[in-house]
């Protein structure tokens, strides 16, 4: 294969994943952006959204062991860790 071949299928794959990384990260962004409109949407109906493993995230943020807690959140749910301390920040008054 020459040279000039293998560096069309380098480019190609580099486009390749940096499209697929691109279009990863704009649906993420709306996951949020839905998320945070749901959890509105109950907070405002006054609707609990209770989880009994969450319920130990809560208690450890009321403990006032964030790192704890936040971690504890990431392991439930899978979120980021800002996703994780927001909600963990809002769970304590």
């Amino acid at each position: 294969m020459s040279t000039a071949m293998l560096v069309v299928i380098a480019l190609t794959g580099i486009v390749t994943i940096v499209t697929v990384e691109s279009r990863a990260s704009r649906l993420d962004r709306r996951i949020r952006a839905l998320d945070r409109k749901v959890d509105l949407l109950l907070e405002h109906l006054q609707i609990r959204n209770d989880d009994p493993q969450l319920a130990d995230v809560a208690a450890l943020a009321r403990d006032g062991q964030d790192v704890a807690a936040i971690k504890k959140y990431r392991e439930i749910t899978g979120a980021g860790l800002l996703e994780a301390k927001q909600a963990v920040d809002r769970m304590t008054p």
